[in-house]
């Protein structure tokens, strides 16, 4: 379903618009719009807040000036944004890492009690999603993302007091609640600050961080392990794990509540006349930077779109593997033949192909303008790594380590469709329930994951893996119906643009 205001753009192709005058607006009298787009027609963004009082005024923004504005963006958001959400995947992780260090054996964890300590976090995740997705909308977006930044730090930092299961499912649960802000924000913080033919690639640098923050952790755990095994030490090494990680997630909350601003309008790094360009700048994407109103309308087009539950389907899927491998990655690593402690070193290769894949899709997909074909690859290169890790030999223990490694390719498409929804969905209320769909069958997949790594199965696990396999084609014929549907929707509306009388109504985020 195509929303009154072309929601699903070109997979990958961006409009450019000449600098005009600034408009507030208004609804043109004479064109077809149903009622519940025009009773909207007044709840400006902040955008358009920003331009109130500067009618007729010509904004022209020009290369060095427009390059000026994108290089203090960058180096004023980036760096801040690819730490903390390095962090984000970190302190998901770091039970993987606990897992081989004692945890299991200090709380008292049997059976499939590790698998439900696994899959726990996103019930908190999934519980909150949609909530949390409705205030990061309506509370400054800065604010509110620094909040849960510093609460899930905290949480994080509990983790090392705990004594039993119940405690443990207790903080992960919480840790899921105040981690359920960060990639929907990180989402709208990009689509609100860049340009479409700019989203993929930052998309892919913050997220890439993911790798880096797996190459950290493991250097880390590693570090620890050692160090605690030839230093007797007040706490046990999984417990300094979760404190060191814990408090370091907190200071950078406290960091992101300061730097971080809710949208240009605020941003102290950027002059007064140069946040009225900034938000010109990204007139283009026609998107607007934030609206708090809520449109039932917009919110009955994200659950009426067919491409909304493709999204869902690719999510729910992919993640199936991902909620498995990432907190059994150093359990799968030990299979191989690894001791624990080499698990913990050898596991942060896959951080660095993760990191190459997220960037070379990212930048590719821009270039090419085809975002999803692209990311495909690093899917494909994650299907060859699974299938390794099956077909061959116990005794080949290099061959499966190199399997997993290609695993960690897999993010490439996740990366491109979440791009995606930040620079095609249009209307602010429908953009988030989009991402907030996304995400919970993101936290479905992720609940399911874990459950397939069943103790019976270990330390091989192949069910696990055969099923991984399954999902990874699944998922790659996700992609292509995408990319089918968006191609055959960018038809039906160039067409309806070219009809005689076309009018597009403004401000309606």
């Amino acid at each position: 379903m195509a929303s009154e205001k072309d929601a699903y753009a070109s997979a990958g192709l961006d409009e450019k618009r000449a600098p005009s005058p600034v408009d507030v607006g208004k609804p043109r009298s004479g064109s077809h719009v149903p009622d519940s787009v025009i009773k909207h027609s007044h709840d400006a963004d902040e955008a358009m807040k920003a331009f109130a009082g500067m009618e007729g005024e010509v904004i022209e923004i020009d290369e060095a000036t427009n390059k000026r504005l994108l290089r203090r963006i960058d180096w004023n958001l980036i760096p801040l944004m690819c730490v903390v959400y390095g962090m984000n995947y970190l302190d998901k992780t770091t039970l993987s890492y606990a897992s081989i260090m004692g945890l299991k054996k200090d709380i008292h964890l049997v059976g499939d009690n590790y698998q439900w300590l696994s899959s726990m976090f996103y019930f908190g995740y999934l519980a909150w999603e949609y909530p949390t997705n409705r205030l990061l909308q309506r509370l400054p977006l800065g604010k509110y993302s620094a909040f849960c930044v510093f609460m899930w730090g905290v949480v994080l930092a509990l983790f090392a007091t705990v004594q039993n299961f119940s405690g443990a499912v207790a903080v992960r649960f919480f840790l899921g609640v105040f981690e359920a802000a960060v990639t929907p924000g990180f989402a709208l913080f990009t689509s609100q600050w860049y340009t479409k033919a700019e989203q993929a690639t930052r998309v892919g640098i913050w997220f890439s961080f993911n790798g880096f923050a797996q190459i950290f952790g493991g250097l880390v755990a590693y570090g620890i392990a050692i160090g605690t095994e030839k230093h007797a030490a007040a706490l046990a090494g999984w417990r300094i794990v979760f404190l060191f990680t814990g408090c370091l997630t907190a200071a950078l909350g406290v960091i992101f509540w300061f730097v971080m601003p809710d949208n240009q309008l605020n941003a102290r790094w950027l002059k007064p006349r140069d946040r009225i360009l900034a938000v010109e700048r990204v007139r283009v994407n026609q998107q607007g930077i934030g609206n708090k109103h809520f449109k039932l309308y917009q919110l009955k087009e994200a659950l009426l779109d067919p491409l909304s539950w493709a999204f869902v389907f690719y999510a729910l899927v992919a993640d199936i593997p991902n909620g498995g491998i990432s907190n059994f990655f150093s359990q799968l690593i030990v299979s191989f033949g690894y001791t624990e402690e080499q698990s913990l070193l050898y596991g942060t290769p896959g951080g660095a192909v993760e990191v190459v894949s997220l960037i070379v899709c990212g930048y590719l997909g821009a270039r090419y303008g085809q975002r999803l074909l692209i990311s495909m690859s690093g899917m494909v290169l994650a299907l060859l790594g699974m299938i390794l890790i099956v077909a061959l030999p116990l005794s080949n223990n290099s061959g499966r380590l190199a399997g997993y490694y290609l695993t960690q390719a897999s993010p490439t498409p996740f990366v491109a469709l979440l791009g995606l929804i930040a620079t095609n969905v249009a209307g602010y209320t429908k953009k988030t329930t989009v991402a907030a769909l996304y995400l919970i069958a993101y936290c479905v997949g992720n609940i399911i994951g874990p459950q397939t790594f069943r103790p019976k199965d270990a330390p091989r696990y192949k069910p696990a893996e055969i099923t991984i396999i399954v999902c990874d084609i699944l998922c790659l014929m996700d992609i292509l119906f995408i990319w089918t549907w968006c191609r055959w929707q960018n038809k039906k509306k160039a067409e309806v643009r070219a009809q005689p009388g076309y009018m597009k109504l403004e401000n309606q985020e």
